[in-house]
Order: C-alpha cells, then structure tokens, then sequence
C-alpha cells in the first residue's frame, strides 16, 4: 500500500485518504507546479480542468536516464497525453517521439526533434496519412502487407522514398500486462512466423528500411515481466535480422512500464529493469554494432504528473448515503469513472484537494453532473468532509485522460488543460 505524505512539513498531522506521495500541501491544500490549487483554480477562471506538473514531467525523465543503461533511446508515445505544451516539453527530454495519426505528426513536427526522430504506428493509417508521414520523412510502422503496397504506391507518387520500420506481433505477450498487445491473434503490426516474407519483399522495394517495432503490451507493475519480454524482444530482433535487406538501424521494443492507480498497487522497479537490461545489452550490440534499441514510454512518463479537477456543484443525500455532485466527470475523465478497460471497477485516487488534512472525514460517493448512472469519479470512499465549492482532486491524470475521453457526451462544458 502507498501512502500520502506531504514533501512539506504537515505539522505532524496525519493524512488518510490519498495515497500519493509526489506533491506536496500548503495550508490544507495540494500545490502542484509550486501553485495551491485555491489559487490555481483561480488563475484558470473555471472548473473542470486538467493540470500537469512540468518539473515532475522532467524529473521522470531525468530519473530514467540515470536507472537505464546510457545507450537506451527513450521515445514519448504522444498517444498518452498529446496536449501541444506537454509534447513541446516532452521534445526537449527524450530521443523521439511516436506518434498514432496525421493529427499527432502535426504536433510532434512542431517540435525541435528532427523528423527522422519520429515514428508513427497504428492498425488503420488512412492512405492519405501514409503520404503525409511520407513527405514529411517520418519513419512509418508497417503493420500488413496491404500498407506496405499503399506505402509503395505513394512513395512512387510523391518521389520521395520512404522510412519504414515493420512492426512484429511477436509470439509472447508482456506477461501480468494491463493490455496486451501481442501473442496471439492481433490487429496490431506483422505476425512474427510472416516478417520474414515481408522483408524479403521490402528487398525488392525502392524503401529506407531502418529496423522493427516490437510492443507486447503496457500499464505493466512486474519487473520481471518486462525484463523477460525486453530479452525476447531482442531475441526476435536478431533472429528476423537475418532476412533484413540491410542491418536494423533501430529496435524498439516498446514500453509497458506500468504506474500505480489502485490500493495495493506497487511501484515499478526500474532500477531493477536498467541492470538486467544493461547485462544484456552486449548480446543487442553483438548482432548489431551500430544499432540502437530504444523503449516506447507515454503512461509512465507523464502519469503522475498529472491532476483533473472538478468543484462540487451539489451535496445531497440518498437513503443514508453522501453524494457529492461534481461539474465534471466520465465526459472529461472516463477511466477514473471506470468505463476504460477495467473489468471490476476500482476507485482511482480522489481527494478533496483544498482539505487535503481535515482530520473531518467522511464516506461519501462523487459524481459527474451527467444523466447516466456510469458518471462516477469515486465510488464509498473516505476524504475529507466536502461541501458545494470544494475541488475534487482526481489524481494519476496525466495520461489518457482528457483525449480518451467522450468530450461530446451530452454537451457538456469542455474541460482545460495546463501545463505549469
């Protein structure tokens, strides 16, 4: 189990109800970005509103660098938060970025990385997203042998001569993963057993070929889990290598570093990760000596760094039971209503962010202002006592939040976001 504590002196107060630990509280209330959410709220002028924390955001990324092996490319899977600032902060850090439609290149393009240093993946890219990433010089993730026949046809067309990488769907899958995303019958990239038919078709073809992409699954929490699926991966790499019209410039064998959202849920050891990788490296840089191997991060480098916020709106009580009316909710938020992969629903973790160390608690359920029973953001849990103007405090927002969500559902008010 986590537990809150503040980076501050709580004047030996006891805190209960969150169990976060990476921001810090002034006067009973959270700061993120050096900032009380009272005077935050303020500064955005209204509620809902998403809130990132930059200097966490660079501190992930520094705190990587220094527990994974010097050598390892770390790319931003821009599908995890692609809110401009947030990616323009993120360019700054990282090796590449990856990328999950046109709409997405455009953003990564506006950033200082290089083209070359951008990829883009994903099952369904539209013919004209395909000649869009072609001209740009942006590497394109092959995922059938119908793209690859469209990539040809447009890069024929354009006169330009296409990156590509072929994205395997490898015979395992991230092992304890919260989504998998190979092993099996998948819609995602190349079936291993059929790779090495398409690259000796990719020989015959006017293409750059630069390497693979190589994702078994992410949100994973067992060290050991990724540690075996990162061997693997490496493997699978050098064993298709040997039909590859050129030696792979890069290898990317994903991320599916997991962060904690749930009671009892454990950090991530990634210093673990970083040693057993670093002892296998040798094997990588045998097979390939001018290759590189990168990891594929969205969920884990800007997860935690990231907060939603709604005000109560209402107090009300049902047959005994407190509920609290937020003006935000599934519309802004759907996987802390429960509505995005989870199978049993569980609370993410809610406060009341302006009375983070009430020692008045109560049992109490939130929920959004829309007309479905679905619109929940915490279901009996104990916080603070809260009243009509008090902000709920949904942490571990900074990844699939406000984007994965159906922001057009019933016509609500659209939620903020900031990067501070």
């Amino acid at each position: 189990m986590l537990e809150f504590r503040s980076t501050k002196s709580m004047t030996k107060q006891t805190v209960t109800h969150s169990p976060i630990t990476h921001f810090s509280v002034e006067d009973n209330c959270l700061v993120i970005g050096g900032i009380k959410l009272t005077r935050l709220a303020q500064r955005v002028g209204k509620t809902p509103f998403y809130a990132y924390d930059r200097k966490l955001i660079t501190d992930r990324v520094q705190n990587l660098r220094m527990l994974l092996p010097p050598d390892i490319r770390i790319h931003y899977a821009m599908k995890a938060n692609p809110m401009p600032a947030v990616v323009q902060h993120l360019s700054t850090l990282v090796d590449g970025i990856d990328v999950a439609s046109s709409g997405e290149m455009k953003v990564a393009l506006d950033t200082p990385l290089p083209a070359e240093h951008i990829s883009m993946a994903g099952p369904g890219k539209r013919p004209e997203e395909l000649a869009s990433a072609i001209a740009a010089g942006i590497t394109i993730n092959v995922e059938s042998e119908n793209e690859l026949t469209t990539i040809v046809k447009k890069s024929e067309k354009l006169g330009c001569q296409a990156r590509i990488a072929v994205r395997v769907n490898p015979s395992f899958e991230l092992k304890t993963s919260g989504m998998k995303m190979g092993g099996g019958p998948k819609q995602f990239g190349i079936d291993e057993e059929c790779v090495p038919q398409m690259l000796d078709r990719i020989k015959t073809l006017d293409l750059h070929f630069n390497g693979f992409h190589i994702f078994s699954g992410s949100q994973n929490l067992k060290a050991e889990s990724i540690i075996e699926a990162q061997k693997k991966s490496i493997d699978l790499a050098i064993s298709l290598s040997k039909s590859c019209p050129q030696p792979p410039s890069l290898v990317n064998i994903g991320g599916g570093f997991g962060i904690p959202y749930f009671p009892g849920d454990k950090c991530l050891d990634v210093g673990q990760i970083g040693t057993e990788l670093a002892k296998y490296l040798p094997t990588f840089y045998s097979a390939f000596p001018d290759g590189e191997l990168a990891l594929e991060l969205g969920r884990y480098l800007v997860g935690e760094a990231g907060i939603y916020v709604t005000k109560v709106i209402d107090r009300k009580e049902s047959r005994g039971r407190v509920f609290l009316i937020a003006d935000g909710g599934l519309h802004h938020h759907l996987a802390a209503s429960g509505n995005f992969g989870q199978i049993i629903r569980k609370n993410y973790p809610v406060d009341i962010g302006n009375k983070l160390l009430s020692k008045e608690t109560e049992i109490c359920n939130i929920v959004g202002p829309l007309c479905t029973p679905l619109d929940i953001i915490a279901d009996k849990m104990e916080m603070a006592k809260a009243e009509v103007g008090d902000l709920v405090v949904v942490f571990q927002s900074g990844a699939y939040g406000l984007t994965a969500s159906p922001t057009s559902f019933l016509t609500q008010p659209q939620a903020t976001e900031i990067l501070i």
